[in-house]
């Protein structure tokens, strides 16, 4: 009776309740909902790439835009058995995301969990332990400190790239993969130190298990099938457990080299082992206020996999946009010319740049890396005049929300950074409508170290050349887990 209850009685009434305030969606399908349906759409939606525009809703999320336009404001949809509520409308958007005990995430399944959990999966008490714990790592000394490794990876990079250079001055490549092993180097050396290159077997790992979710999230919805010993099922657990004992190791020699006094407190590991330490030392030795060596773990995952995936997606996108764009090209490097000259570039001149904060922003409004955020609701709750009964969960279309003309004028599909020229707030006129690492009090921890990394990257690539988009390129944004080019991106680069 209880599975029953689960997915066909609990989804019905949900159904009801929603229906009797004026909701709308489509009806309930037995155990998958729309996300058949959801899949299908994205399939086809992947066959063909697109024309070069940033009007890419209709390609990256199909199925969301399809639902708003035909059920209007805020539709709802079936994630499996679950009904999720778009919300579309900025002032819902701000109370869901202010009220973080009303509306906590959603709890992952297993099998996300095998990918990635720590402070971006925790609610209520757990989740403000930890983000205390955390802080310290991202404050902004900390960031100044990390900055020469930041700068070290992005040399490492720029270094292969005129080593690819033709007697002309100039070459073609794929920039997608470089960009992305740039921001597992940043990650590895930030978190790990010394053991940034045992650090990247941890990456490819956790990459790995990324590509594998997205093959079995249709069977996410039927009961006991993510028990069933699949070659993908033992696969996923065999990469977990890899990626377990590797960062024990690492714990372990980091904890081992702090005792003695002969490890840097530097990077991320250090700083958060640090703070662990005075968090229970502060609560007289007691083991539950402060993290667990497993829950470590789990934070480490989580900065690997938040810090790599955000970053390579920011700087993909902002070099695609550039190259389409010329002379938004040449007023960055003018920028960045007038503050470095060809000198490394510094924390304060970084902090400075005007113009490239004002283009990282309007990249990060078009292509979000991310393109939703989820909460859940466990009581019944009044959101505006609406009254969400317990089980229903809240979506919110990040990149729609950017999208949008009635809050960001006719202009809102295409390339403007002007309309930062002021600041987010005055681009916003106040309201949420920009929020590419969420708001309120779950802001992302490390949106200032993603920030900061894509400026010195962007900075000294736009020292060293300019760049512009090959014959090759195809535009194809989609999303993994991040927004990505599913076919790369061909750029042709020539030395300044």
């Amino acid at each position: 009776m209880e599975g029953a209850e689960l997915v066909v009685a609990g989804p019905k009434r949900l159904e009801m309740l929603l229906r009797k305030q004026g909701l709308q969606g489509n009806p309930y399908r037995l155990l998958v909902g729309d996300t058949k349906q959801m899949f299908q759409m994205q399939k086809e939606a992947k066959s063909k790439p697109i024309n070069l525009s940033d009007d890419i809703v209709q390609r990256a999320f199909s199925f969301n835009l399809q639902t708003v336009n035909k059920y209007g404001k805020n539709p709802f949809m079936w994630f499996g058995p679950t009904p999720r509520l778009i919300i579309t409308d900025a002032e819902l958007i701000k109370d869901v995301l202010n009220k973080i005990y009303d509306f906590p995430k959603p709890k992952s399944n297993s099998f996300i969990r095998l990918l990635v959990a720590g402070l971006a999966d925790y609610n209520g008490e757990k989740w403000a332990k930890h983000r205390k714990i955390i802080n310290p790592a991202f404050n902004i000394e900390k960031l100044k400190i990390m900055l020469p490794t930041f700068s070290k990876s992005c040399h490492d990079m720029i270094t292969k790239w005129e080593a690819m250079l033709s007697a002309d001055g100039s070459c073609e490549m794929d920039v997608w993969p470089f960009l992305q092993n740039l921001s597992c180097d940043v990650i590895s050396r930030t978190a790990f130190g010394s053991s940034y290159e045992e650090g990247r077997r941890i990456f490819q790992l956790l990459r790995e298990q990324g590509e594998l979710i997205m093959k079995v999230f249709i069977g996410l919805f039927i009961p006991g099938w993510r028990f069933l010993p699949t070659s993908t099922h033992r696969k996923m657990k065999k990469n977990a457990r890899e990626i377990q004992t590797s960062l024990q190791n690492i714990i372990n020699k980091k904890e081992k080299a702090m005792k003695a006094g002969e490890a840097t407190k530097e990077d991320l590991l250090g700083i958060l082992l640090e703070a662990n330490h005075k968090e229970i030392q502060e609560h007289g030795n007691s083991k539950n206020d402060g993290m667990t060596i497993q829950e470590v773990i789990e934070e480490c995952k989580l900065f690997y996999f938040a810090g790599q995936e955000t970053t390579s997606s920011l700087l993909l996108w902002t070099m695609v946009l550039l190259c389409r764009y010329p002379d938004w090209q040449s007023r960055a490097r003018e920028e960045v010319l007038q503050a470095f000259g060809n000198q490394n570039p510094d924390f304060d001149g970084l902090s400075h740049l005007k113009i490239v904060t004002m283009i990282l922003y309007e990249v990060l409004r078009l292509y979000p890396p991310a393109l939703m955020a989820t909460r859940t609701v466990n009581r019944d709750t009044k959101l505006g005049n609406l009254l969400l009964p317990a089980g229903v969960q809240i979506n919110l279309p990040t990149i729609l929300i950017h999208h949008d003309h009635e809050l960001w004028g006719e202009d809102a599909k295409e390339f403007n950074p002007e309309r930062f020229t002021e600041g987010v707030l005055k681009a916003t006129k106040g309201r949420v409508s920009f929020f590419p690492f969420g708001w309120g009090p779950r802001i992302c921890i490390g949106q200032n170290f993603a920030i900061l990394e894509a400026k010195m990257a962007l900075s000294m690539i736009l020292q060293r050349f300019s760049f512009e988009l090959s014959p090759a390129y195809t535009h194809a944004p989609h999303a993994v887990i991040t927004l990505q080019p599913q076919h790369g991106a061909h750029i042709i680069f020539h030395k300044l």
